[in-house]
């Protein structure tokens, strides 16, 4: 990122200098250790180099998310963030003031004890409606906030949004480049919908989990047991046919990712089947139809009927709402996506280009890129030689730019006013 700020601001980062010489000198470390150079890691975490220079020096204390990144790209585990958070303390940017993700996840232990107290150190260890039309970064804050809000009404009925609201928190963390921190509410989701014994809300959260985890590149064995676990929760309460729905399309996904294509295959018409049983809107909570045809395109995408997911990834484009940018760009990356699957290259490319120009960097999350990605795959396939090809795969690697706000002006936020 190119350097912005404002002459107060570089005077309190060199003044609280000090405070990162810990951090900094091991940045360089781990970065040597890996190989990189400063440009290289600069590109790849998605700030300048000199920057980056600065930090390893001392003359800057760095961030949080600088650190997060770096983690990420060095391998290093954790180790890098762990550094710089007593860093962070010295300087007093956000002393006293707790982290609003932390408070909440212990407002929520605290409410659910035997259900949150034997969380596994790997997962605790990873770091402290109207709302989908928020980017993920401004949804957080959001979600935290009403999940922190004291019961009101129905107890049973709080603690299961208590569950949603989990999971909610667990998918922005992901979309926001934080899995590691996402990795925990995930986890809490499904503990908390355990202890409520509710086999809606159990299937809902390893569905959910499941289907993330795809975009996140997680182990396939793994994402195959939650949605085993799912489809086998949501049949004990048929009364729930979304739930069935979604297991089935989740289980359907990994097992194609998998390799398993045949039996991905026979699961097929039970999705689709199903999919035409629900009621044509949404009621008891169930999925609306524009969530149904999602659905429907990702089962048909993942097993490679081209035509018929993006029929699907159309009617869901026609149904979603306007303001909901993130969901609206990527429909039309799977669309893109179906492009290239079915030799259209030109058109896959086009479209790709056009949602990754035209939607404002706020906008642009982990789910983003990996649609992306998948996109330029396709093109490479069918179309290598295609004028533009490397204007995309500069733009794909932009994800290291993940979780900022940066905003702009586009048609995005005008095209339908």
């Amino acid at each position: 990122m190119t350097e912005t700020r404002t002459e107060t601001e570089s005077q309190a980062e060199t003044r609280a200098a000090p405070g990162g010489a810990a951090f900094g000198p091991q940045l360089r470390q781990c970065r040597q250790a890996a190989g990189l150079s400063l440009r290289q890691l600069a590109g790849r975490v998605g700030y300048d180099h000199s920057y980056l220079s600065q930090v390893e020096r001392g003359q800057r204390p760095g961030s949080a998310d600088l650190a997060r990144r770096c983690d990420g790209e060095l391998g290093t585990g954790g180790q890098l963030a762990e550094a710089w958070t007593p860093t962070k303390a010295r300087t007093g940017t956000s002393a006293g003031r707790p982290d609003s993700l932390d408070t909440a996840w212990q407002q929520l232990a605290s409410a659910f004890p035997s259900a949150l107290r034997t969380a596994p150190s790997a997962v605790l260890s990873e770091g402290p409606s109207a709302l989908q039309s928020l980017p993920a970064a401004r949804r957080l804050p959001a979600l935290v906030s009403e999940l922190s809000a004291p019961p009101t009404g129905d107890r049973s009925a709080h603690d299961a949004r208590q569950v949603e609201l989990s999971l909610s928190i667990a998918e922005t963390l992901t979309a926001c480049a934080r899995a590691g921190e996402a990795r925990r509410w995930w986890w809490a989701a499904r503990q908390l919908a355990d202890a409520l014994g509710e086999p809606r809300l159990r299937s809902l959260a390893r569905s959910r989990e499941a289907i993330s985890g795809l975009a996140e590149g997680c182990a396939p064995a793994h994402l195959l047991e939650l949605a085993d676990e799912a489809l086998a929760l949501a049949l004990q309460e048929p009364v729930h046919p979304g739930e069935v729905l979604r297991a089935r399309a989740a289980r359907a996904r990994v097992l194609a990712q998998l390799g398993r294509v045949v039996e991905a295959h026979e699961l097929l018409p039970e999705v689709l089947s199903h999919a035409n049983e629900l009621p044509s809107a949404s009621t008891g909570g169930g999925p609306t139809p524009y969530e149904v045809h999602v659905v429907e395109g990702s089962v048909c995408a993942s097993l490679g009927y081209w035509t018929a997911g993006c029929l699907m990834f159309a009617r869901a484009l026609e149904l979603c709402p306007d303001e909901r940018l993130e969901e609206r760009a990527l429909l039309e990356l799977a669309m893109a996506e179906c492009f290239a699957g079915s030799g259209q290259g030109a058109a896959a490319l086009a479209t790709a280009l056009r949602v990754l120009i035209e939607l404002p960097d706020e906008w642009h999350t982990t789910y983003l890129y990996v649609a992306a990605e998948r996109v330029l795959t396709g093109v490479r396939r069918c179309a290598p030689a295609l004028t533009g090809l490397h204007d995309l795969e500069l733009l794909v690697a932009r994800r290291g730019r993940v979780g900022r706000t940066v905003g702009s002006e586009s048609s995005w936020g005008r095209r339908r006013e």
